[in-house]
């Protein structure tokens, strides 16, 4: 069987331009997600076999250009750089051709084979803009081909076109910069080559129009050459002439002779047909833009697409729980020794079971919000709020993240790399953890529904948006104390309207479904086990005589019980008994002092522990902890209904933990991705801060609730 040839795509794009959903149509469900080299910036790749090829596909992220402002930018063009990929392939938004192909430009004076998807071709139509892919392919000299990504047209085509170029070794047309400039681009080509090895390393005209255009990562790149104090002298004087000739920086005269080249190949290229009326969007955003409909409308769909959640999740949520109730009672009436039914009932069935039941919450709320991403309303969102934001101290761009992170603070974190300003790129990081993520929901819920259960989803809509407050009030003292500074202006394009496509949502709930279900799976399952080891040895002392004492007393107060009833109350008092005298109930009452005055015992200390390292471990420690006991009907009983009945939980003690997990430290995974995208001191700085904060107004909440009769 003959091997099949290789090639890695690398695939580029400015946001909004459908990137996305070429890289999907491409490689279907052959992805992964990981890192890129040396950084935590999120990469996803995927691979296909085609007409003999295995062709490897890395996304790079969503960028305007190369030049090294934004991390992401950095990320992208090193990437480039660094592992040199077979062929480029630009995403372009059709729609939106003269801003698109400035990227293209910079891509293509990387010196590497590009091809570009003219994507979102049937919106450009739409628009009345006739794009003529043959004459802008000439006078370019990259591959032009038409796609709609969504609804995955063209994408064979784009293949059959990757393919041609990297077989063909045909390269782009370089842009001219005019004879002048060329000439002193000449001149540091010339010395650039004069050392091998770093003419090997790099393409030597990309990096003598990156250092005209003063880029600092080019410069630092220069400094190992063997000619570098003659470059810096070339380079010196290609500044003076510039600027004496332009009289403007050299950065922008580049930029400029850059567009000047795009608009003459548009003007050639492309057509626009006078449209009568008004288009959708710009109605739709006469209304959803509008200064005082605008944000209440915003809150309103937020506040909807919760209620909806609730009332559309309770059925299936019941369903899971009553599910794993039956495997509890077969695992109970089975002939398994002790020690392993314990370990299945208590270690696995109460921890991951717990967790695994609001799998369908989750699935039902990102459904919702991918459907808000894909329509471009969460655009429109973000430029409502920039005022707001700006107020507080923090770039308008800063609502991308933060919307993040009601999914998962790792990628919200990440996302602060295209802020440019440093320090409210820092603030971003530091406000992201007080969002809800994903995985302080499944607590919520299940609090809310055991103490709150009339008013469960407006208790939980009312934990997103303390949250949200939170961070605002956060992000104001810091802007005003340890990161003083003004705010940068905020540009932001507004994409078109669009209808989502259900394999688009799918997909994206997919994934953000599986990664909560494999945390569930592996980290969850090893910590409920670890829990169950701790909070079940080492063995008590006199556990048999109180297991004698504790029947009698179930039998004494509640005559009518069935004998299984009474084993089983039993039980659950000897496993209390247990616990106290455990690893784990001594470590609870280590901390407990510290954690009284708010009115946790030593088991909410105990269940705060696991949820360092993942929030959901809460729920999964509280079933390891409270178990389910059994109702006079010999049926097991579910979390919600445990913690009802036990005498140590109240409302007030609920509240009081909805408010701690909200505040304290975010997941190992979120803390890793501060100290590696902030820092040390501002990974420390958080930690510190967000426990002390978190202890302070749990505090206060659990007075007001104390004064309040809770």
């Amino acid at each position: 069987m003959q091997e099949k040839r290789a090639l890695t795509i690398a695939l580029a794009g400015n946001p909004n331009s459908g990137k996305t959903s070429i890289f999907n149509a491409i490689t279907g469900a052959h992805h992964k997600v990981g890192n890129y080299p040396g950084v935590t910036d999120e990469k996803r790749e995927g691979t296909l076999e085609y007409h003999g090829w295995r062709i490897h596909v890395v996304d790079l992220p969503g960028t305007y250009s190369l030049t090294a402002y934004s991390l992401d930018e950095v990320v992208a063009r090193d990437f480039v750089l660094n592992e040199k990929p077979d062929i480029i392939v630009d995403v372009l938004d059709s729609s939106n051709l003269e801003r698109n192909l400035y990227l293209l430009l910079q891509l293509i004076e990387l010196g590497l084979p590009v091809v570009a998807a003219l994507n979102m071709a049937d919106e450009a139509a739409a628009k009345g803009i006739l794009i003529d892919d043959k004459t802008l392919s000439r006078t370019l000299g990259v591959p032009m081909i038409p796609t709609i990504g969504s609804r995955g047209q063209g994408v064979t085509e784009l293949l059959d076109a990757v393919i041609e170029t990297f077989e063909t070794h045909k390269m782009p047309r370089m842009p001219s910069y005019g004879e002048d400039i060329e000439a002193h681009i000449a001149a540091l080509v010339h010395l650039l080559e004069q050392d091998e090895a770093f003419a090997a390393a790099y393409s030597p005209r990309w990096i003598a129009i990156k250092l005209i255009e003063k880029d600092p990562d080019a410069r630092r790149r220069i400094e190992q050459h063997v000619r570098a104090a003659e470059i810096h002298t070339a380079l010196e004087a290609a500044w003076h002439w510039i600027t004496l000739h332009y009289g403007k920086d050299a950065e922008i005269i580049l930029s400029e002779q850059r567009y000047g080249y795009i608009h003459g190949a548009v003007a050639e290229a492309v057509h626009r047909k006078r449209l009568r009326g008004i288009s959708l969007t710009e109605q739709l955003d006469r209304f959803v833009m509008h200064p005082l409909v605008g944000l209440p409308l915003f809150f309103f769909v937020i506040w909807g697409i919760f209620k909806l959640t609730f009332v559309l999740g309770e059925y299936p949520v019941a369903w899971l729980e009553q599910l794993f109730g039956s495997l509890e009672g077969l695992v109970q009436n089975s002939v398994l020794p002790g020690a392993v039914r314990d370990l299945l009932i208590n270690g696995i069935i109460h921890g991951v079971g717990g967790v695994f039941s609001f799998v369908p919450l989750i699935v039902i709320l990102f459904f919702c919000i991918s459907i808000l991403e894909d329509t471009g309303y969460i655009a429109r969102a973000a430029f409502l709020t920039d005022h707001f934001l700006h107020a507080i101290g923090l770039h308008g761009q800063s609502f991308m993240p933060l919307m993040l992170g009601f999914g998962c603070s790792v990628p919200a974190i990440m996302a602060t790399r295209t802020l440019k300003s440093p320090k409210e790129r820092i603030a971003t990081i530091l406000a992201i953890p007080f969002i809800s993520c994903g995985g302080k929901l499944p607590i919520y819920v299940l609090l809310a529904g055991a103490f709150f259960a009339r008013n469960a989803s407006t208790v939980v809509m009312v934990m997103y948006a303390s949250g949200v407050v939170l961070s605002v009030l956060s992000t104001f003292f810091l802007r005003r104390t340890v990161l003083k500074g003004q705010s940068m202006p905020f540009v932001m394009e507004l994409p078109p309207y669009r209808i989502p496509t259900l394999k688009g949502v799918l997909w994206h709930v997919w994934e953000k479904t599986w990664s909560y279900a494999r945390k569930a799976g592996t980290i969850i399952l090893a910590v409920s086990v670890l829990m169950w080891l701790i909070t079940s040895y080492p063995k008590a002392r006199g556990i048999q005589e109180y297991e004698i004492h504790a029947r009698q007393s179930v039998a004494e107060a509640q005559p009518g019980l069935s004998e299984a009833a009474i084993s089983a109350r039993a039980e659950v008092l000897v496993r209390q008994y247990q616990l106290e005298h455990s690893i784990a109930g001594q470590f609870g009452k280590l901390i407990e002092p510290v954690i009284a005055p708010i009115g946790f015992d030593w088991k909410v200390g105990v269940a705060l522990i696991p949820g360092l390292a993942a929030k959901e471990l809460v729920v999964s420690t509280l079933g390891v902890l409270y178990g389910a006991p059994v109702d006079e009907n010999s049926e097991s009983l579910s979390l919600r209904q445990s913690l009802r009945e036990a005498p140590d939980w109240s409302p007030r003690i609920a509240l009081a933990l909805m408010v701690f997990i909200l505040v304290m430290p975010p997941c190992f995974a979120s803390l890793a991705t501060i100290r590696a995208e902030a820092g040390d001191k501002w990974l420390a700085f958080q930690v510190v801060y967000s426990l002390v904060l978190a202890w302070v107004i749990s505090f206060l909440v659990s007075l007001a609730g104390r004064a309040f009769g809770m």
